[in-house]
């Protein structure tokens, strides 16, 4: 599964956009050195029902922000992804869709 879809289905799940949950975490302080991935994880888990893979990639944009490394951008394996910009907006407005 790509990054992206990891955060497509993250939308469907919770009914809200990857940059909703992103800034609630960010209101959290989750954001910020020092906070560990299992904090968030646990807490993505219980306030939106995220199983640990979907929270891990919710994880990396909270912490790193939406850029990704370029290493699975225009691949043909499972996991390639169309930028190396995640889109945190929602499926419906993603300028990569077809």
């Amino acid at each position: 599964m790509s990054f992206q879809a990891y955060l497509d289905a993250i939308e469907d799940k919770t009914g809200l956009v990857p940059r909703v949950l992103v800034d609630r975490a960010k209101e959290r302080g989750y954001d910020e050195p020092g906070v560990k991935a299992g904090t968030i994880v646990a807490w993505l888990a219980e306030d939106y029902g995220l199983g640990r893979g979907h929270a891990m990639a919710l994880v990396h944009v909270i912490k790193k922000g939406p850029t990704i490394d370029s290493k699975h951008v225009g691949t043909s394996g499972t996991h390639r992804d169309a930028s190396t910009e995640l889109w945190l907006d929602g499926k419906a407005t993603d300028p990569h869709r077809t």
